[in-house]
């Protein structure tokens, strides 16, 4: 049976997911198409999202939307499109963002540190604003951004930008959850750790680089320091981020939920 023949926990619900050819985003698309929703997803290649809409194989319930999240107007544009293609929007996913260096505040350059705030922070925000004005006419929705350990503690890795944004991103849900919790919009962050995507292990040998150790010793390393003893799966994220967008997790806002294994102990 196909995702778009089941029925589920959002069986209805239209959802919009930043950054979801691959990695998090996508295992997140999946999963909520699994439970019956239908699913636009944003990415900067057409190229991957075509071939992510193929391999999702749920027909007309999965939809792609080209866009660079560091750009406002592709970031409005992708929720005005996904109105557009389903008629609503019930479920954002601010799942894009990331590092693309690893330098000292020292050596840290403008145009790096713009690019991050872009990429997350700002993206977070236009999307999320963007949203809410099709959310609160309903009064109903759910907002999950897609945060990290890193957005409550610092680490040895020189990622001040990933770091400002992700503490930045966990102090703006809270705001979204106070000023629309009374009409039955959430807003909540999955904190998520390390989880072994095709990004990550991209990422992960240039940080395991900069501790002078090869990325598989940086992996053993790193579960070392997680209660779990291992990295997170991409199903375990996506299975937080379902209770969240469910009526299930109607409950549940302005909260800052941990899925990395306990390495924030």
């Amino acid at each position: 049976m196909s995702n778009a023949a089941k029925a589920g926990k959002l069986a209805g619900k239209v959802v919009a997911i930043t950054g979801a050819t691959r990695g998090i985003g996508r295992g997140i698309a999946e999963a909520y198409l699994a439970e019956g929703a239908k699913v636009a997803i944003s990415g900067r290649s057409e190229a991957k999202g075509r071939q992510a809409i193929e391999e999702m194989n749920a027909g007309d319930n999965a939809y792609f939307i080209a866009g660079d999240v560091t750009k406002q107007a592709d970031v409005e544009a992708f929720i005005d499109k996904t109105v557009e293609r389903y008629g609503t929007i019930d479920i954002l996913v601010n799942n894009a963002g990331g590092s693309s260096g690893f330098n000292p505040v020292v050596d840290l350059s403008d145009e790096a540190w713009n690019e991050a705030l872009n990429w997350m922070l700002n993206a977070t925000f236009w999307g999320t604003r963007r949203a809410l004005r099709y959310m609160i006419p309903k009064k109903w929705g759910r907002i999950i951004n897609i945060s990290s350990v890193e957005g409550r503690q610092a680490n040895k890795i020189a990622v001040s930008h990933y770091i400002t944004n992700k503490h930045a991103i966990n102090g703006f849900t809270k705001a979204v959850a106070f000023e629309n919790g009374p009409i039955g919009i959430t807003c909540n962050a999955i904190l998520a750790g390390a989880v072994e995507t095709d990004l990550m292990m991209t990422v992960g040998p240039k940080v395991a680089e900069t501790h002078g150790i090869s990325y598989e010793d940086y992996k053993v390393e790193y579960a070392k320091n997680a209660a779990i003893k291992r990295l997170n799966t991409v199903g375990e994220v996506a299975a937080m981020a379902v209770l969240l967008a469910s009526e299930e997790g109607g409950g549940i806002t302005g909260a800052m939920l941990d899925v990395n294994g306990g390495t924030s102990i």
